[in-house]
């Protein structure tokens, strides 16, 4: 491809070109000039040899963001939330530094939001409950963004994310070290998506996404959290972690995991598949995991 019909396409900065940012690119390099945010300036040949113009800017760092004005009329926004405070001040000076030019966003958002449902099987229409300053901080990313999506009149599409999986993020090594779950009675309901289907529903919601829209970014598995643990280690020869009633589990874990282990809730997806037109390629956990074996 030239440059003069490289220059010709529509310009789209991602924001936070991490694990799913790197799986975008390919989907996404042909049919836009690719800008990606990286405060790292070692990254900057892997993301051109990936096919994106690497943009030094550090969300943290307020003066190295003018760059970043107009730059693209099209963003999808993977970075996440500073890790203290109840605001999100990394996506608070994005908006800030982004312009009145941008048409379209996405931003990838997490189903935290919700808090704990009880296992319920959840729409993308119930209300926000977050537990935590880690989901709290999720919402007000979400609040902020709308607030300048009505200003500036660009197009707004929020993935809410459960656990993301992949080779190389898979629970093994919580497993080789024989961490303990929650016995069935006491576990919680879970929900996944494969980073693969995550960067391609990411951009599915930037072509198709209704403005303002939420939708849920997640697979048709619907298991227990024990279950899915179970399920990894059964692929990979592993040993079944210890199931401890949740009195017990508490003195065991960190508070992080603790609190992922508090909350219990199943993702509905029908709005994904039916506006997004999402043909999922790992709809199901135990099926990804035999891929995964068969291609070692």
């Amino acid at each position: 491809m030239t440059r003069s019909v490289a220059l010709d396409r529509p310009r789209l900065l991602i924001v936070g070109c991490g694990d799913v940012g790197m799986r975008l690119l390919p989907l996404v390099r042909e049919r836009f000039r690719v800008f990606a945010l990286t405060s790292q300036p070692e990254r900057r040949p892997e993301l051109r040899a990936a096919g994106a113009v690497p943009v030094l800017a550090d969300l943290d760092r307020p003066e190295t963001l003018a760059r970043l004005r107009n730059l693209a009329p099209w963003v999808i926004h993977l970075a996440p939330p500073q890790p203290d405070g109840d605001q999100d001040r990394r996506t608070r000076r994005l908006a800030a530094a982004l312009g009145d030019q941008v048409r379209r966003m996405v931003y990838v958002s997490t189903s935290g939001v919700y808090g704990d449902c009880g296992g319920a099987l959840v729409s993308e229409s119930r209300p926000v409950a977050p537990r935590n300053a880690r989901a709290r901080r999720r919402v007000d990313a979400e609040r902020v963004l709308r607030a300048w999506a009505l200003a500036t009149g660009a197009q707004l599409a929020i993935l809410r994310v459960p656990g993301i999986y992949a080779p190389g993020r898979l629970p093994l090594k919580r497993l080789e070290q024989g961490t303990p779950a929650l016995r069935p009675e006491d576990d919680v309901y879970t929900s996944h998506v494969h980073a693969d289907d995550l960067a391609r529903i990411a951009l599915l919601a930037l072509l198709r996404g209704r403005p303002g829209r939420v939708y849920h970014a997640v697979d048709d598995t619907r298991m227990k959290m024990g279950d899915y643990f179970d399920a990894v280690a059964d692929a990979f020869g592993l040993a079944r972690p210890p199931r401890l009633p949740r009195e017990q589990l508490q003195a065991a874990v960190s508070p992080m995991l603790l609190s992922f282990m508090s909350e219990s809730r199943r993702l509905d997806n029908t709005r994904l598949k039916r506006e997004l037109r999402m043909r999922l390629r790992h709809p199901d956990v135990a099926m990804a995991l035999g891929r995964m074996l068969a291609v070692q």
